[in-house]
């Protein structure tokens, strides 16, 4: 799951980098914790132009990050203008630094180093991916290495021809794919043929419903006791692609919502570690003042011929809604959205749903995803709950930040 960092360059930091910035032979980051429990893949972004100010004419394929005890630890640095030029060398066609540090529980502070280094960076492993799947009806598919996602593209809500017999499904909701494995899968798994991951073969498998619901995280908008959605996405584009993060977006286009043009845009973040993703839904409405708008969980999310029990859980101070699904054969999964701004928590004939007011043109943030039984790490509706619930708690309390160039 992905938190807002805070930083700031310390007083010193300033003054070094206004007499002597040619001279600094590395960037010590400082991070600052105030919980008391363990904090396993925290997430840490840096804007570029810090790194730079620091380290003159640093390049990305030429540092290295490294930890306390100086190990040299993953990075990745995000291109947010790929058409923008930087013949000064400044970080103008960059946008963050990323690295994770996983705090023990107890743990307070630590520091990371960044240093120019002569030799090229080493390639580090993906462990969060995303991409266009035009060999499956245009579907756009996510992952990290704990778990992966689906949704659908126009192609598939296209009507059948005759003769054909071409899948169609209407809707904006996403799907989840259950892995047992850290390495990607969304390539092996597409490329093994559709259908061949209904069956859990050591990796993983497609076991979760979508169907007319929202699926795990879709969202629409309630009025007067009804939810109005859109159809499947109409637009995409990927800002970032590993090693740690994926950032990417969706567009949908304008739906009726008891009389009001609604039209959203979707921002996944995607970090490796972490079972939930962070969205951020812009809506983009005339009119209303606000609209009331509702991330949804399938209310029957199951295999098919699992007779599953379903446990459900509205936590009102962490703002989440779970469930624990526990099935005949392909045994249990957790689901979860988590949104802070909720005021609510409802239903319809499809989905549990967690309510939040949104203005037209700002950002809606949540968090969704899931987790299976199967791959060993959260095996009970207790534990989901339970990393649910510090994940809310990760979310209110982000890491501090520090910068201090040195020489």
């Amino acid at each position: 799951m992905t938190m807002t960092k805070h930083y700031k360059l310390m007083p010193a930091a300033l003054a070094m980098l206004a007499i002597s910035q040619a001279y600094a032979a590395n960037l010590t980051v400082t991070l600052s914790n105030d919980l008391p429990g363990a904090r396993p893949s925290e997430t840490i972004t840096i804007p570029w132009t810090e790194v730079n100010k620091a380290l003159p004419g640093a390049l990305v394929q030429k540092i290295a990050v490294k930890d306390g005890s100086g190990r040299v630890i993953p990075h990745q640095v995000t291109n947010v203008a790929p058409q923008a030029k930087d013949p000064k060398n400044i970080g103008a066609a960059y946008g963050d630094l990323i690295f994770q540090h996983s705090f023990a529980a107890g743990e307070k502070s630590a520091t990371i180093t960044v240093e120019k280094i002569e030799t090229l960076a080493p390639v580090f492993p993906t462990q969060a991916f995303a991409r266009y799947v035009p060999e499956r009806l245009d579907d756009f598919a996510w992952e990290n290495d704990k778990i992966a996602h689906r949704t659908y593209g126009p192609a598939l809500a296209a009507p059948d021809t005759a003769g054909v017999g071409k899948e169609v499904l209407v809707t904006s909701g996403l799907d989840l794919w259950f892995k047992r494995v850290p390495y990607p899968i969304v390539d092996r798994w597409y490329n093994k043929g559709h259908d061949h991951y209904h069956h859990d073969e050591g990796e993983g498998m497609d076991m979760y419903n979508v169907g007319k619901s929202r699926g795990a995280g879709g969202t629409g908008v309630w009025t007067d006791g009804k939810l109005y959605t859109g159809a499947n996405y109409a637009g995409w584009n990927v800002i970032a692609n590993g090693p740690i993060r994926a950032i990417f977006e969706l567009r949908y286009t304008d739906w009726d919502a008891a009389g009001t043009k609604v039209s959203e845009v979707k921002r996944f973040t995607v970090d490796a570690g972490h079972y939930l993703d962070q969205m951020d839904s812009t809506f983009t409405f005339s009119g209303p003042a606000s609209l009331t708008v509702a991330v949804g969980l399938n209310k029957k999310p199951e295999d098919k011929n699992q007779d599953a029990k379903i446990a459900v859980n509205r936590d009102e101070k962490s703002k989440a809604l779970t469930q624990w699904v526990e099935q005949k054969s392909n045994d249990a999964f957790g689901t979860a959205v988590i949104v802070p701004g909720s005021g609510a928590f409802g239903a319809d004939e499809f989905n549990e749903l967690a309510m939040a007011k949104v203005t037209s043109g700002q950002p809606l943030r949540y968090y969704v995803g899931g987790a299976w039984s199967r791959a060993g790490e959260i095996t009970s509706k207790a534990q989901w709950e339970s990393y649910v619930a510090d994940a809310a708690l990760r979310a209110r309390h982000p890491v501090k930040v520090e910068l201090k160039a040195q020489p």
